[in-house]
């Protein structure tokens, strides 16, 4: 991994199984991993693992039972064996680089953990608690301001004050997150991010709160909420002393 992450980004992303096919040979030559071809992917598991079969540095063709297409069977001069079908999970991590995570016997094992990792019964990361040491003092103004009045929904955030006794935490709601490219142009018709973050400079938004919101909203965060007693954030500049 490299050292600028986003602070905001948690857990692992695009989660997904591959299937693949463990292949043994008749001498003493390590094992291989490799998928069926695309060809091939409705065959059930059964009808793939102990049948011997083509390999080359990409793909698998069981022969026995298929047709196979002698031009995919040229593609591959290596002969094994079917030892196990293997459900590998893989995905990107904060970075963005591939991740493998594991590999399971069944196609339901893999989903199962898939359920679990993607925390699929709430949305537990979207919503951060930062100190306000975060924010300059300008910052806190400025979204103080924005808190106390009605700022236009092209901002895409709502930033609001909490009715509680001794709080002085200010909270922000994000709108059509991540603001990427694609997610802007689709939900709201802005021609790319730029155009966002250009808005909110015209507006005299300080470039601290600029950075931490476009993080924040790369991440897909929900609600964000600045509160001097909170933790400070690893890996997120401080503009003022905790």
């Amino acid at each position: 991994m490299t050292q600028n992450l986003n602070p905001f980004a948690r857990g692992y992303q695009n989660l997904h199984t591959v299937r693949t096919l463990l292949i043994t040979f008749d001498d003493d030559c390590p094992p291989v991993w490799r998928p069926l071809h695309p060809t091939q992917a409705h065959l059930s598991d059964r009808v793939i693992e102990n049948f011997p079969c083509l390999h080359n540095k990409d793909f698998a063709l069981i022969t026995v039972g298929q047709d196979v297409p002698d031009e995919l069977v040229n593609q591959c001069p290596a002969e094994g064996l079917v030892r196990a079908v293997v459900y590998a999970i893989e995905a990107e991590d904060c970075d963005g680089q591939p991740a493998h995570l594991g590999d399971f016997s069944s196609a339901e094992a893999a989903r199962d953990v898939i359920h679990q990792l993607r925390f699929e019964t709430g949305f537990y990361s979207r919503c951060w608690e930062i100190n306000s040491a975060h924010l300059t003092l300008e910052a806190w103004h400025w979204l103080h301001k924005q808190a106390s009045g009605a700022p236009p929904h092209s901002f895409l955030f709502v930033p609001f004050l909490f009715n509680a006794p001794d709080s002085q935490a200010i909270g922000v709601k994000l709108i059509s997150t991540p603001w990427t490219d694609e997610v802007l142009s689709a939900a709201e018709g802005i021609d790319g991010a730029w155009r966002l973050h250009d808005e909110h400079r015209r507006a005299g938004m300080p470039e601290c709160l600029l950075e931490i919101l476009r993080l924040a909203a790369l991440a897909d965060v929900r609600m964000l909420v600045f509160d001097a007693d909170a933790p400070l954030l690893g890996g997120l500049a401080q503009a003022m002393p905790a």
